[in-house]
């Protein structure tokens, strides 16, 4: 799967999935922009590229500020000339029953897991749209499929990242231009690390294939829907989850 000569933006990139993506589509050839608010995890992550022979420049941005959104892609533009893989990575989670979720929550994760992705498709299509040929994968999940008990705000941010995935695909498709979704299910990040340890067997319970995934099991469909081999799948949902969802 090679990527030699294509230029990926990744949000979120300083840690977990976001992180072995990276990794991953640098493996493939690619050069890196990442982006992500922690600049010392994003410098380090910058030299670890350029120790593989890749090449890769940190960009510290919040996803939730949509100023730092448009600023971050028109450095890239000038950095690197193209945006041609775009992996919606960034993500949140304020985790609380509805009848006690607050607003803020609620804005914080759509804000964050959905709009973001909205604001970066829009500005890295005009690039995509100029060289005719682009990939954007989004990152959603299995509880934006099946939902989740005090997550109405993440099971509505990432079933939504669904929606977009598909409306995006059938307006860029004529242009070469392919949008995908890949919904991991139980993987081990910093964000599940803070799950109680029941909970933690409990989600092993209901994985046929019997363990935890890991960031590389997610990284390694990515870098496939980015490739020159997925130019035929557009549109599509991707489950990265040891079976916890079939069909």
């Amino acid at each position: 799967m090679s990527l030699s000569g294509r230029m990926a933006l990744v949000t979120g990139a300083s840690q977990g999935i976001g992180k072995a993506c990276a990794l991953k589509l640098a493996e493939c050839g690619a050069t890196m922009a990442l982006a992500a608010r922690n600049q010392d995890k994003l410098n380090e992550l910058t030299e670890k590229i350029k120790e593989m022979g890749g090449n890769a420049r940190a960009f510290p941005m919040d996803v939730g500020d949509e100023e730092q959104i448009r600023s971050t892609c028109k450095s890239v533009l000038a950095e690197f000339g193209k945006i041609e893989i775009l992996i919606n990575n960034a993500g949140i989670t304020r985790d609380q029953l509805i009848l006690r979720m607050k607003r803020a929550d609620w804005d914080a994760v759509l804000n964050t897991n959905l709009t973001s992705a909205y604001l970066l498709i829009q500005q890295a299509l005009s690039s995509m749209l100029r060289q005719r040929w682009g990939r954007i994968i989004n990152i959603t999940s299995v509880f934006g499929q099946i939902g989740q008990t005090g997550q109405a705000n993440y099971a509505a941010s990432k079933a939504g990242l669904i929606g977009l995935t598909m409306a995006i695909a059938r307006e860029v498709a004529s242009r070469n231009i392919t949008c995908n979704a890949v919904a991991p299910g139980f993987i081990e990040t910093a964000m599940t690390a803070a799950l109680p340890e029941n909970l933690k067997q409990e989600a092993l319970k209901l994985i046929p294939l019997g363990r935890v995934g890991v960031p590389d099991d997610v990284a390694s469909a990515v870098a496939f829907l980015a490739s020159d081999e997925a130019s035929y799948i557009t549109g599509h949902v991707l489950n990265v989850n040891g079976g916890m969802l079939m069909g």
